[in-house]
């Protein structure tokens, strides 16, 4: 059944890249493996996914280590506390949610070298809405050039969670602002490669607008069924 889902939501990507005359190769698919059980993530590795979204730190650093035998790239993709940020640093690949300065600095700080830098998406709350963290629109190009000039980490581009919205034209029309803002942005920051935008219900449209990753949990593994009823979803 995971298989299953799985081929599907590929093919769902490769259609979508090809109405949007992009290749498909330009596309990421981001498993999101919140509320999952490591064996769901294994048997989705088996599958040949290897990226892979968590939002609650103490779960995925319990699926991290059980699943260490595994070449698998972790992105934490949830708010940050910044009494949270170490592990973070110490443990995951990406980083698609910061918002402000002082998480960033955090991070850059406490980034292991060996590791090498940690790839970070500053995220923006393009809808305005009081219940989603990020930082607005406006406060974006200050903040890249701050989180771009700090070691140990690598600015790669935004990340956004719009309102939801079932029109795909309503849907198109708030992607096409964070590419936007993407692309004032590298005027200055060229090196800057990546949208991580896009899930379950509106995948196509971000995609059209220029994803470079798109974040699927519930059409790979169902309907989620939160521990705690006031965890929002967020892919």
């Amino acid at each position: 059944m995971l298989a299953e889902k799985y081929d599907s939501v590929c093919q769902q990507i490769r259609n979508a890249c090809k109405a949007a005359g992009r290749d498909a190769d330009e596309v990421q698919l981001l498993a999101v493996s919140k509320t999952r059980a490591a064996d769901e993530v294994r048997q989705l590795h088996d599958c040949g996914q290897t990226a892979f979204g968590e939002n609650y730190l103490q779960e995925a650093l319990d699926k991290i280590e059980a699943l260490q035998d595994l070449p698998l790239e972790w992105h934490f993709i949830g708010p940050i506390q910044s009494n949270k940020t170490r592990p973070i640093a110490e443990s995951f690949n990406w980083v698609h949610s910061v918002d402000r300065l002082k998480i960033a600095r955090r991070l850059s700080e406490q980034r292991p070298d060996a590791l090498g830098p940690l790839n970070i998406c500053l995220q923006v709350n393009i809808s305005g809405e009081d219940s989603k963290s990020g930082c607005l629109p406006e406060e974006v190009p200050e903040l890249a050039r701050e989180v771009a000039a700090l070691p140990n980490i690598q600015l790669r581009g935004l990340m956004a969670i719009p309102e939801p919205e079932t029109d795909p034209a309503r849907q198109r029309a708030t992607f096409a602002r964070v590419r936007e803002l993407m692309t004032s942005l590298q005027a200055d920051l060229p090196q800057l490669d990546t949208l991580s935008m896009g899930m379950s219900g509106d995948l196509e449209a971000a995609i059209a607008e220029g994803a470079s990753i798109v974040r699927i949990g519930t059409a790979l593994f169902g309907p989620r069924h939160y521990p705690n009823t006031s965890a929002k979803p967020q892919a």
